[in-house]
């Protein structure tokens, strides 16, 4: 039965991949969270960038107020910070060996809403997000990060289980 569905999940894929492709698809942004449903959506962008030649940009949101400039930098964000270096470090080269232009990005604030803003914003044209996260006890009270972003996004929103 798991092999009929993965085959199913394959297929939906590709045609989801079809179907993107016709939108001209050349700025793709992806959500990292270090999980591996995060990772999974990057595979599906990888896949995608090669198919219609877009760039990737992996965004890292830390979950806490942007500090002010002068402020010296806490041991909170020092541990945030060296968190999203390590995985966009690895997101980058899991990119390069597929030959994909990959940037990085770190911001703070509430991660729904930031994806969101970034996205319209910064004028991607589509948003690759892993299904669940690292935040498991705030969507059960708040409900999912891909939920919100699917629901409040201007842009097309593709959500990877």
């Amino acid at each position: 039965m798991k092999i009929i569905i993965d085959n199913l999940n394959r297929l939906l894929i590709k045609n989801w991949i079809a179907i993107i492709m016709a939108l001209q698809i050349k700025k793709i942004l992806v959500p990292l969270d270090g999980s591996s449903n995060s990772f999974r959506g990057l595979d599906v962008a990888i896949h995608m960038a090669r198919e219609s030649h877009a760039t990737i940009t992996g965004l890292y949101v830390a979950g806490i107020v942007k500090p002010r400039t002068n402020d010296p930098i806490t041991p909170l964000e020092k541990i945030l910070l060296g968190h999203a270096q390590k995985i966009m470090k690895k997101a980058k080269l899991k990119a390069a060996k597929k030959g994909i232009l990959f940037f990085d990005r770190v911001t703070y604030g509430d991660d729904g809403k930031r994806i969101v803003e970034i996205a319209d914003k910064q004028n991607f044209d589509l948003v690759v997000i892993g299904s669940r996260g690292m935040s498991a006890a705030k969507e059960i009270f708040l409900g999912s990060t891909s939920n919100y972003v699917l629901h409040k996004s201007k842009k097309p929103v593709l959500v990877v289980k």
